[in-house]
């Protein structure tokens, strides 16, 4: 069967990096979707819906491609305590205060969407990441090392993570942003193409993460 078009309905730099370990061509169109951040929703709930709208905002516009769509959350105590994307440094070394010495989840929902077809899967990926305890001095250190303003928890796994993450427990790229994994099976399924990665690109855990 022909491949479609792909589409990437989102910003994030993390995403399409990833996106290029799959031998296929996408684009990248951002969405301009709104998040949901609904209590009464639990966390596997809320990352599917957002994925969806992120998704279908974009999908209305190219109708014709298979569009992807995701949406990563970071939460403490399971699925009780959201953190997100940091609002100052100060906000974001509380973040790494609350995270340290503590096993905390990473969902990301996905949702593909063709939608002159009207087909779509939708699903979510779950890792826990445990942190070393940290001192005030290395939340300092690890501030200065990285940007964490546009990162759910103030924390990139990708960037030093060697230096506040003591354990994976699952997806290395679900934390990242997209479970290629699980996305690699999902599109299988969906029918329209088999993407296989590129073995000399694929990205390594870091040693302290093996």
């Amino acid at each position: 069967m022909k491949a479609l078009p792909i589409i990437l309905a989102s910003k994030s730099p993390r995403r399409r990096e990833l996106l290029t370990l799959f031998d296929v061509p996408f684009q990248v169109v951002p969405s301009t979707a709104r998040e949901v951040h609904d209590q009464q929703l639990t966390a596997w709930e809320m990352a599917q819906v957002n994925a969806y709208r992120k998704a279908r905002a974009v999908a209305r516009r190219f109708p014709d491609a298979l569009v992807i769509g995701a949406d990563t959350m970071v939460y403490l105590d399971r699925d009780t305590r959201l953190l997100g994307k940091p609002t100052s440094q100060r906000d974001a070394a509380a973040m790494l205060r609350a995270l340290a010495g503590r096993v905390h989840a990473v969902i990301t929902g996905v949702c593909l969407l063709h939608l002159r077809e009207r087909r779509r899967r939708v699903f979510t990926d779950w890792t826990d990441v445990q942190f070393h305890p940290l001192t005030a001095a290395q939340i300092r250190a690890y501030l200065r090392l990285i940007d964490p303003m546009d990162k759910a928890g103030a924390y990139a796994i990708q960037e030093h993570g060697d230096r506040i993450i003591a354990a994976l427990f699952g997806s290395y790229s679900n934390v990242v942003g997209l479970p290629m994994e699980r996305l690699r099976e999902e599109l299988k399924a969906f029918g329209f193409f088999h993407p296989r990665p590129r073995p000399a690109q694929t990205r390594r855990r870091p040693a302290a993460l093996r």
